[in-house]
């Protein structure tokens, strides 16, 4: 539960630092920006020999918000449609999930203790998040089903994959990819609405302002993460 509490945040997290980039900075330079930070977090990341709270999540959030700003310039720069980028990214994801299982015959996130392995779930979170991005925007805007709306669908849409496996016994792996794509609409649509004008169905509290709350509550909980280790299995961890 703290992984997918601390997941969602990522995700609203990483709507709103993008757009305050990209508003603030520009397209070019915002992508520039983000793409060092993701460059950085993941040199971290894979010099890592085990699973550790502060550099795991920071790697999720630059990917968060280099996704989002990779979904939007593609949009805002070459117009390319939501509905267009949506599909392609689905291709592409499917694609980085075939290569992953026809190399390693496994797509658990259990599984991975070899760099090329890290390799594939990192590209895989990349796609989600840009996938992610398109999909949110898609059924708020080229849907008008406004933020909030979007929001409410796509908590919807991850009650499925976590019925499933609690009760029906759904394949653990599918599930876990199935509810970690459905995260990033979820928490960029509700990240939006708060953000967002009143002239575009949101609360008006501004990109700059949700995008610090949400970073001191990322914080708090990845520090409590990473001195209660609450997200440790301890015996596996030891083995």
């Amino acid at each position: 539960m703290y992984f997918w509490i601390t997941k969602v945040l990522t995700t609203g997290m990483g709507e709103t630092t993008s757009d305050f980039l990209v508003h603030r900075l520009g397209p070019p330079t915002a992508v520039a920006v983000s793409g060092i930070g993701l460059v950085g977090a993941l040199a971290l990341q894979f010099r890592a020999r085990a699973y550790y709270a502060p550099v795991y999540w920071l790697a999720v959030v630059m990917v968060s918000i280099a996704g989002t700003v990779a979904a939007d310039v593609l949009h805002v720069q070459f117009g390319v449609s939501y509905v267009t980028s949506t599909i392609f990214l689905i291709f592409v994801l499917a694609a980085v999930f075939v290569t992953w299982y026809r190399s390693e015959k496994t797509l658990s996130i259990h599984s991975i203790y070899t760099t090329r392995r890290e390799w594939f779930y990192w590209a895989a979170i990349l796609t989600t998040f840009a996938l992610g991005t398109a999909a949110g925007d898609m059924t708020a805007t080229t849907m008008n089903l406004g933020f909030f709306t979007s929001g409410l669908v796509f908590a919807v849409l991850i009650a499925i994959p976590t019925f499933a496996w609690w009760r029906l016994r759904m394949n653990a792996i599918l599930a876990f990819w199935f509810a970690y794509i459905v995260t990033r609409p979820l928490g960029a649509s509700f990240s939006d609405w708060m953000a967002v004008p009143r002239s575009r169905t949101g609360l008006g509290w501004g990109d700059g302002p949700v995008s610090f709350v949400l970073l001191i509550v990322i914080v708090a909980l990845v520090c409590f993460l990473t001195i209660a280790r609450p997200d440790i299995d301890e015996e596996a961890a030891g083995a």
